[in-house]
């Protein structure tokens, strides 16, 4: 059918949310990547696969779905460095708001020197529905139900309702295909801008930074100050925000990485330039790792792409 763009069959979820949150974000549509934070830290979010869509439900007795987004990913992160990352984000104009706001959901206040941790749930494309498209619930959506729920898309009454909400994520009519999974390789939902695994530009640097525990993949380094989430695949040259595009690396040997002094190659082993010494007469702590492996994250799907690292290797690294 023109202009209908076909829908792989996903999981969609709904996330009840605080009014307030809703609306600070919806009086400003150009922040379109969100942190839905949890006051507790605990719990990870495994209900949806990158880029499926996240949805949100205001509480009674507003109760309705009011936008959404695509997910982008889960962290566990101090409260302060969700604010580092998000700002404005966070659905608060301040990080000393953003500690009232968590504190209110809280059993105890948060202390004066605490940095709590909070769960992290990122969402990007998002767009907040006018209010003459906003929606009632979906399908079963109990009034008991606190934190939300994920519904199949390939069941018939929640592929009809959802169809409406995700018109209105993408700016055009979606038609179904219950004929495929989604996770097939290329672009999702018909958008070349949605794409299986790829993050949000602040979800890739969180998800990374939890990724590697928090400690440069190269040194060891554990000074969060200077740790910085690195594209192996730079986005100029057809890199991606996908965490198996990243390495967590200290800022000085990110700018080596990227000048191409340092390289990881597919064995994830260090390989250190030998421009490095003879350009600068330096980088001793470099060449006494030469050959090492590097950190890599618990979760195989997190660690870095080969194919990535291959071509870092090809296109950047100074071989000789």
């Amino acid at each position: 059918m023109p202009g209908v763009c076909r829908l792989l069959v996903v999981k969609a979820y709904v996330g009840v949310t605080d009014g307030d949150w809703y609306r600070y974000l919806a009086d400003r549509p150009m922040v379109n990547e969100v942190n839905f934070w949890r006051p507790g830290g605990g719990r990870g979010f495994g209900v949806l696969a990158i880029g499926e869509p996240f949805f949100f439900k205001t509480h009674y007795p507003h109760n309705r779905v009011v936008g959404g987004g695509f997910y982008s990913g889960f962290a566990p992160l101090p409260l302060s460095t969700a604010w580092d990352f998000f700002k404005e984000g966070n659905g608060v104009e301040s990080l000393a708001q953003m500690r009232a706001r968590v504190g209110k959901y809280r059993r105890q206040p948060i202390a004066a020197d605490e940095d709590p941790e909070i769960g992290c749930v990122f969402v990007r494309d998002t767009v907040f529905f006018p209010p003459d498209a906003v929606a009632d619930p979906p399908p079963e959506f109990s009034s008991n139900i606190v934190q939300g729920k994920s519904y199949d898309l390939a069941e018939p009454t929640a592929s009809a309702y959802f169809n409406n909400l995700l018109a209105l994520l993408l700016g055009h009519p979606v038609g179904t295909d219950l004929a495929e999974r989604w996770q097939r390789p290329g672009p999702v939902y018909g958008d070349p801008r949605l794409v299986r695994q790829r993050l949000g530009q602040q979800s890739f640097k969180a998800v990374v930074l939890n990724a590697y525990h928090r400690q440069c993949a190269i040194t060891g380094g554990k000074i969060r100050p200077v740790l910085e989430a690195a594209h192996i695949r730079p986005l100029p040259a057809g890199g991606e925000h996908r965490v198996d595009n990243g390495l967590l690396l200290r800022s000085d040997v990110h700018t080596l990485c990227d000048r191409g002094y340092l390289g990881v190659d597919a064995q994830y082993r260090l390989l250190v330039s030998p421009r490095l010494r003879e350009e600068f007469g330096n980088g001793e702590q470099f060449y006494a790792r030469a050959g090492q492996h590097v950190a890599l994250p618990e979760r195989r799907a997190d660690r870095p792409n080969r194919e990535f690292l291959e071509w870092h290797l090809d296109e950047v690294f100074k071989a000789a």
